[in-house]
């Protein structure tokens, strides 16, 4: 039975290994740092700025657990869109609406360092297969990308 016990542990651990990438959607990307969890959240939320799209809302499953004494590793969403993007988007289908906003997730490893991923807007937006969204959202591809590094990137 122990041995048992431990090829089944084995293969759980190796499968948590190997699930995420297996899980994650078209178009996923996910950048690592060096820096803890609330020290990214904060150079996310600086690149959002700069990067001038609208921080339009965020969510914490770990301040929400932490509110009921359950302490859980770092994990926040933050709620990116730009209201100009929003016109052009329903201009060209007004059920891609459902689309925006895009999310970017910073989220805490097992190391203590801290993570940031999101979803390619084009990939998002390639289920309407519109011509002015796909345009938009390779414009925005860009502009998700560079807020991503300018977060991730290591200060001088």
């Amino acid at each position: 039975m122990r041995g048992v016990r431990s090829v089944m542990l084995a293969a759980a651990a190796s499968l948590a290994l190997i699930a995420p990438g297996l899980a994650a959607p078209d178009g996923m990307e996910t950048i690592g740092t060096r820096y803890d969890f609330d020290k990214l959240k904060e150079r996310v939320e600086a690149a959002i700025q700069s990067n001038q799209m609208l921080l339009v809302g965020k969510a914490s499953a770990s301040a929400g657990a932490e509110a009921r004494g359950i302490h859980i590793p770092g994990d926040a969403v933050f709620l990116v869109f730009r209201n100009d993007f929003a016109v052009r988007m329903l201009a060209a289908d007004p059920n891609a609406g459902i689309e925006a906003p895009i999310p970017i997730h910073v989220f805490q490893r097992p190391d203590g360092t801290a993570a940031v991923a999101w979803r390619h807007p084009s990939a998002i937006f390639a289920a309407w297969h519109n011509d002015a969204l796909n345009k938009m959202s390779a414009e925005l591809d860009a502009i998700f990308a560079k807020i991503a590094r300018d977060a991730a990137v290591a200060e001088r």
